[in-house]
């Protein structure tokens, strides 16, 4: 699976032929990483650090993983501190809040550890312009959230005939990939889909449970409702046992974001029609690679994106698909 992501794809990707040779030093420094999930029991992150790690040995260098066991920026920062407290020369962070984890990498920024956020990133996102509190962090390696968002959009549109009733099912406001996720879809839904109404978004903490009986509660109010859009797994999740426990798998189309086993699974019981999945392995690898060029004295780019593949019930057994599904 991660066979092609050597010297030669970096190159294409970060456009750094100085970084190739880096790469084959044999005078390499002995540099070590840490990388600090969003939470580190999510198929998602379990399948980012299998790159980090596929990476770690490309380089020759240790790469740590190290979290909390939720997505929660209150659960986050003490791991943070205490991976400061070990001094890494770099952390690889996917940040749980877009402004409540600006501080505590600061303090990261100030010991000298080299900053670089996978999946999600602090303050705006853009980094190294020289204004903005959170603008210190090197590189931000994602996936193109606002595209899924927006493909998440088509595809929904597509399904119910460009016309009806739909909402989101989100997490909580202030994660920089689910709101760029539900913007995408409520925009490319505004621009192109005017027959499309999109409903209020329904916010469920990561709790599966709740995102199943806000259906049911979004459903008692809308009884035409055709479609949900779960931004993130729990989202997608909870949304389609909602529609299974209302008896509308065949009436409702459900899309999810990511693409783990329990996803691909209701994608071949019919339970969700779609889902968006990211490239985690890509964004470790590729988050690794930045963070030991910035050691070893390289540029590099202050955004990187991967890509994203759609999976559905008709290529879901496809083997160049199959690939993309998240390991635990």
């Amino acid at each position: 699976m991660l066979n092609y992501f050597k010297t030669t794809a970096l190159a294409a990707v970060m456009g750094l032929s100085g970084l190739v040779g880096a790469v084959h030093a044999e005078d390499a420094k002995d540099i070590n990483i840490t990388l600090v999930p969003g939470l580190t029991t999510d198929a998602f992150y379990i399948t980012m650090n299998r790159g980090a790690q596929a990476a770690a040995q490309a380089l020759g260098i240790t790469v740590d993983f190290q979290g909390a066991e939720e997505f929660d920026p209150v659960l986050q920062t003490p791991v943070l501190d205490a991976v400061i407290a070990r001094g890494p020369d770099a952390i690889l962070i996917a940040p749980t809040d877009t402004t409540q984890m600006i501080e505590p990498l600061r303090r990261a920024h100030d010991q000298g550890i080299t900053v670089v956020t996978v999946d999600t990133f602090i303050d705006d996102g853009k980094y190294q312009t020289g204004s903005g509190d959170g603008d210190f962090p090197m590189s931000y390696i994602a996936s193109d959230n606002t595209g899924g968002g927006r493909m998440a959009a088509r595809y929904m549109a597509e399904a119910i005939g460009g016309e009806g009733q739909v909402y989101v099912s989100n997490v909580r406001p202030g994660i920089s990939t689910t709101d760029q996720r539900e913007e995408g879809f409520k925009a490319e839904m505004a621009e192109n889909y005017p027959n499309v109404t999109v409903l209020e978004t329904q916010y469920n903490e990561n709790d599966s449970s709740l995102a199943a009986s806000q259906f049911a509660a979004v459903l008692a109010r809308n009884p035409d409702v055709k479609g949900v859009f779960g931004a993130n797994l729990f989202s997608a999740l909870g949304a389609g046992n909602g529609v299974e426990g209302a008896g509308k798998a065949d009436d409702v189309t459900v899309i999810a974001f990511d693409a783990p086993q329990s996803i691909v699974d209701n994608i071949s019981s019919g339970l969700v029609d779609a889902a968006i999945a990211q490239h985690p392995a890509e964004i470790g690898y590729f988050g690794v690679m930045a963070a030991y060029a910035v050691l070893t004295g390289e540029s590099v780019p202050t955004s990187i994106g991967t890509g994203f593949t759609v999976i559905t019930a008709d290529n879901v057994g496809d083997e160049n698909i199959a690939k993309f599904i998240y390991s635990e």
